[in-house]
């Protein structure tokens, strides 16, 4: 009988393929963004009242910020951060051209970046960064940063390119801590409005099925419904899309059951 040796990452890979997918994402939108003119950075972005070159300044005040907070978990200062610190970065950030916005961002995410690749072994197991979420250890921070990364390139993306996706490396990834996003970023007032049930979630393309758990919290669980009252069936893309609030008229995102696809826009208004 032969035994098959199943291969589960260390600590240092696990933090390899946030940082891999970090990297990834950062050079795509930049030369998704080198060379649009103002006019082109006015445009609306698919992050709701923000224009392209506000997805980057706000990408980039927080490549600055978490700079910041990555420095002190370093040095073991667990201050996090605080409302009268970070407001007058935002206000420095926002007063920016668009085209200073862009090579802003450029120099802020690079300076995050070689921070983080600059932890060794030892202080990726030992470091603790006091980010918005909380004292996180570094994968979990990396986590954080990627899922803001990720989405808002996607809303730069697909505001000059309406066919663009995230690519499936990074839509593995997230998957990996959506129940996190679902569970923060869900309205709850439309939650209390649905009340308690359960919907099967169907990914048609990696023919997984998730139990979307309604009730005085929300969870998404690795496994089949016991008794569910719809189903969510599309792309692990879209699905994800959809959770982080940006499900467009044109995904392939099927919704059957006692449960609009109006419904889940407003469960999951995104941020």
């Amino acid at each position: 009988m032969t035994t098959t040796q199943t291969h589960t990452p260390d600590a240092t890979e696990s933090d390899d393929r946030w940082h891999l997918a970090l990297h990834t994402s950062s050079r795509r939108l930049a030369d998704v963004v080198d060379g649009l003119s103002q006019k082109e950075m006015d445009r609306p972005s698919m992050a709701d009242g923000w224009s392209i070159a506000q997805v980057l300044s706000h990408l980039g005040s927080a490549a600055e910020i978490s700079t910041g907070l990555l420095e002190r978990g370093i040095a073991g200062d667990d201050t996090g951060p605080r409302r009268e610190a970070v407001t007058p970065v935002w206000q420095r950030w926002d007063a920016l051209s668009g085209p200073a916005q862009r090579e802003e961002w450029k120099a802020a995410d690079a300076r995050h970046l070689q921070l983080l690749d600059s932890l060794d072994a030892e202080q990726r197991d030992s470091v603790r960064v006091p980010y918005f979420a909380g004292l996180l250890d570094v994968t979990a921070y990396a986590g954080y940063r990627l899922s803001e990364q990720s989405v808002h390139a996607w809303d730069i993306e697909a505001a000059l390119d309406p066919l663009a996706v995230i690519p499936m490396p990074e839509v593995h990834l997230l998957w990996e801590r959506l129940d996190l996003v679902a569970t923060r970023f869900r309205d709850a007032a439309t939650l209390a409005r649905l009340g308690t049930r359960q919907l099967t979630v169907t990914l048609t393309d990696t023919s997984r099925t998730l139990l979307l758990d309604l009730g005085a919290e929300l969870h998404l669980y690795p496994c089949e419904p016991a008794d569910p009252v719809g189903e969510v069936s599309g792309t692990a893309e879209a699905v994800l899309r959809l959770v982080y609030g940006r499900n467009r008229d044109q995904d392939d995102v099927s919704v059957t059951g006692s449960v609009t696809p109006a419904d889940l826009r407003s469960l999951f208004p995104g941020f």
